[in-house]
């Protein structure tokens, strides 16, 4: 994609009302002027756009776009500013997730990648692998393929003990005797992956049916070690590590109904000043948006939409600055479109449409790409990735 295609729709300004609340929110509160985005078009030729990944691969200290087309044979990533794409490894074939990791000596970090992958476990190799470059980000990178469990979905790297050493995380999506349609009767394990070892290690097989979202995060904002959310058939669960072993702990069981449609396809965690609050997709690859609250030990469910189609993907992040945590979805059937939701100071959230030009929201990621110490939202989907630049400007217009 050359510069000047990318930038010839750099001027389309995304700046819509927001929305009449959903038909299960509650109260008034005081209406909030809708947030401002800059749509820019990085690629519209994907084949089957699926994950984005944002890393500097060049040591430039510029936060790239690594995009994952599970249709297309290559994995490609794309050099901030001007967003030249480059080829870093060719030949694949049902490419699922990939992950950068921390930065190396030169600056530049590996990637991990799972492909061969397929919902039912019966035709599912799922590859995992980690790519080195060889000297010059900009050429094609070197593979080394280090397991193989079947539907390998989600790749993330965590620091589970404190220590700053990551591990790579595999979280599963099915077990390898779920059958569609249903996936029930079985147990989705999560694993992990000690750097330069790359022996698998066993975190749990206790969730069911279909895993199909994780969240590596610190659960206490002064923890020094990271944890893992989970999001499938059994709900929201919290793993975390410590004194050499793992504990899951149940914080939500998610959508009531009967399984398939059952339990959270993903989840974020978020916060509103101090208050900690956890966003939800359900049921999997559902058409809600749920936000949950501890209260009484508990933590609420709240419906706050129910209008999605295929919903995917799920990010908090504080977009205006106020300390109140935004949260945006993607999803991709119907309207395939990308709405963000906001809470006021009394708990109600609003809905604004951020995207609804045919965007198949598949995965949304939130970082500042262009250094204004404002954070910015890129996603992919079909044919699609685009950046959406935060133009928000606070009371000082800073």
């Amino acid at each position: 994609m050359r510069k000047s295609r990318t930038w010839m729709h750099a001027t389309l300004l995304v700046h819509l009302i927001v929305a009449t609340h959903s038909r299960q929110t509650r109260g008034q509160g005081k209406a909030q002027a809708s947030l401002g985005f800059n749509e820019h078009i990085i690629a519209s030729d994907l084949r089957g756009g699926y994950h984005v990944a944002v890393a500097d691969l060049n040591g430039d200290g510029r936060p790239d776009i690594v995009a994952l087309a599970a249709g297309g044979p290559d994995l490609v990533w794309y050099e901030n500013p001007g967003w030249e794409r480059h080829v870093l490894i060719s030949g694949w074939r049902s490419m699922i997730n990939c992950a950068p990791g921390d930065p190396g000596p030169d600056g530049i970090p590996d990637i991990v990648v799972a492909w061969e992958f397929a919902n039912d476990a019966a035709n599912s190799l799922g590859k995992v692998g980690i790519l080195h470059h060889d000297r010059d980000p900009r050429q094609r990178w070197k593979l080394q393929h280090f397991d193989a469990i079947p539907t390998s979905h989600r790749l993330r790297w965590a620091d589970i003990d404190g220590s700053g050493k990551k591990v790579v995380i595999n979280a599963v999506l099915t077990g390898p005797r779920a059958v569609p349609p249903n996936y029930t009767g079985d147990h989705a394990p999560v694993v992990l992956y000690r750097s330069g070892e790359w022996k698998r290690e066993l975190i749990s097989d206790v969730n069911e049916g279909v895993q199909h979202g994780i969240l590596v995060t610190r659960w206490n904002q002064n923890d020094r070690q990271d944890s893992l959310l989970t999001a499938s058939f059994s709900g929201i669960d919290l793993y975390q590590f410590a004194n050499s072993r793992w504990t899951r702990s149940e914080l939500a069981k998610g959508d009531p109904s009967s399984c398939p449609k059952c339990g959270s396809s993903d989840v974020a965690l978020g916060y509103l000043k101090k208050q900690k609050f956890l966003a939800a997709i359900e049921p999997w690859h559902g058409n809600q948006v749920v936000i949950y609250s501890p209260q009484d030990g508990v933590w609420k469910r709240e419906v706050i939409d129910n209008s999605l189609v295929d919903g995917h993907t799920i990010v908090a992040a504080d977009f205006d600055g106020d300390g109140r945590d935004e949260v945006v979805v993607g999803f991709r059937k119907g309207a395939t479109s990308v709405f963000l939701y906001r809470a006021n100071d009394k708990g109600h959230w609003t809905k604004q449409v951020v995207d609804s030009r045919g965007m198949p929201g598949s995965t949304c990621v939130a970082a500042d790409l262009n250094a204004d110490r404002r954070i910015d939202l890129v996603c992919i989907g079909g044919a699609k990735l685009k950046w959406y630049e935060n133009l928000h400007r606070d009371s000082q217009g800073r």
